[in-house]
């Protein structure tokens, strides 16, 4: 679940967050055209806001970009963010609020995904499609047995995002092919963080390594002491950290200053430039889904469109996720408001057109399986690398 001009330039990880007006030079809704809203649920305060604005900026530059076309022949297009504040209670209310307004058709985020756990039954509840940049917890879209016996909980969501059972095998196979072969798990209890070290210590271990602690942390910590002991003790190779960059970057400085001198690894929850500036160390790691951004020419042309387009906060780690997410639901309203009289009934259409879509986006092609995932499955290991995030290895994973 993951930026300054350096990120901007490195990965297709980002977040955005958008306002409701169309921009400069867009369609206003003048003349004949009616409204149709695509809602952003998202941190847009707190330790998260710097994700969660770079989701909601994203969404309105999609939406921008779109009235300025005429994608949509007949309807203008504006962008209703509402703050999660990154708990579940937050997002259950605001997907209340947004599920309640007519004119809104589909929503993009959340960022968390036992934010989006709680938004699930009530969009689905309400038809409203659902698309999420950032959660990768595998039950959102498989079920209780992800692995054993997949099945779908709700048709309306779906996710640009890779999951957790392919981020974290990534990860340990990476580790134990740079020859760690013993780890220290710690998580923050969540279902992001937890979801993400189960996934990894499963492949880890079923293929030779060893996990030699296993720790957990509250979010609300500022004190690792005590399980950095607990990890250094047991002497890994690496310490391997399921959760967000607002805890693994003091966790990591904690960790030198405690003479447990190996990477701190972690998922895109804390691919961001926060996390180094909170104390994320040189040699660290990270993976985050999608190819670095100097390799996708799709990439490059969202980068430059949000760089010109006025935003004062950047993309992110999730930006990139957000901005095709906002292009699924847009592609998909062409089919279902080619002869609808009102956004509400074309709910289910819209929800059944996303299936069907198929495009090249910021993150490279974005299509659908049967369950609401996104087929592609390319990942990258970051490095920080002189204070910066650096790609190290990108691959598609289908292990």
């Amino acid at each position: 679940m993951a930026a300054g001009a350096v990120v901007l330039a490195a990965s297709l990880a980002f977040t955005a967050c958008g306002t409701r007006d169309a921009g400069p030079g867009g369609n206003t809704g003048g003349g004949d055209t009616k409204t149709v809203k695509i809602g952003v649920i998202a941190p847009l305060s707190g330790d998260l806001s710097p994700l969660g604005l770079g989701i909601r900026n994203s969404v309105e530059l999609a939406a921008r970009q779109a009235n300025e076309s005429g994608a949509i022949p007949g309807w203008t297009i504006e962008v209703a963010a509402e703050d999660d504040e990154a708990k579940p209670d937050v997002g259950r209310n605001a997907a209340t609020k947004l599920a309640g307004d007519p004119e809104v058709i589909g929503v993009v985020g959340p960022l968390n995904s036992s934010v989006g756990q709680a938004l699930q039954p009530v969009m689905d509840g309400a038809g409203v499609a659902l698309i999420s940049p950032a959660n990768t917890n595998p039950t959102m879209t498989r079920g209780a047995k992800p692995e054993e016996s997949p099945e779908r909980p709700y048709k309306t969501y779906f996710r640009t995002c890779t999951t957790d059972s392919v981020q974290g095998p990534f990860a340990a196979k990476y580790l134990l092919d740079n020859g760690i072969d013993t780890v220290a798990t710690i998580h923050d209890k969540k279902a992001y963080g937890q979801g993400l070290v189960d996934a990894f210590s499963k492949y880890y271990t079923e293929n030779g390594g060893k996990i030699v602690a296993a720790e957990t942390i509250n979010p609300e910590d500022k004190d690792f002491s005590a399980v950095i002991n607990q990890a250094k003790g047991a002497n890994p190779k690496a310490v391997y950290y399921g959760g967000e960059f607002p805890q693994a970057g003091p966790l990591s400085k904690q960790m030198a200053a405690a003479g447990l001198n190996v990477p701190l690894m972690g998922g895109d929850g804390i691919y961001d430039p926060n996390f180094i500036e909170l104390g994320g160390r040189d040699g660290d790691l990270s993976t985050s889904v999608g190819a670095p951004v100097d390799t996708l020419d799709s990439a490059k042309a969202f980068v430059d469109a949000y760089n010109a387009g006025g935003f004062s906060e950047p993309y992110g780690a999730y930006g990139a996720y957000a901005y095709d997410a906002a292009n699924v639901l847009i592609e998909a309203m062409k089919t279902s408001l080619a002869s609808a009289e009102d956004v509400e009934s074309a709910r289910e259409a819209t929800v059944n057109a996303i299936g069907g879509v198929q495009l090249q986006g910021a993150t490279g092609p974005v299509a659908f399986d049967e369950y609401g995932d996104n087929k592609t499955r390319v990942l990258t290991v970051y490095k920080v690398e002189g204070g910066e995030w650096a790609p190290d290895f990108s691959s598609e994973f289908n292990e």
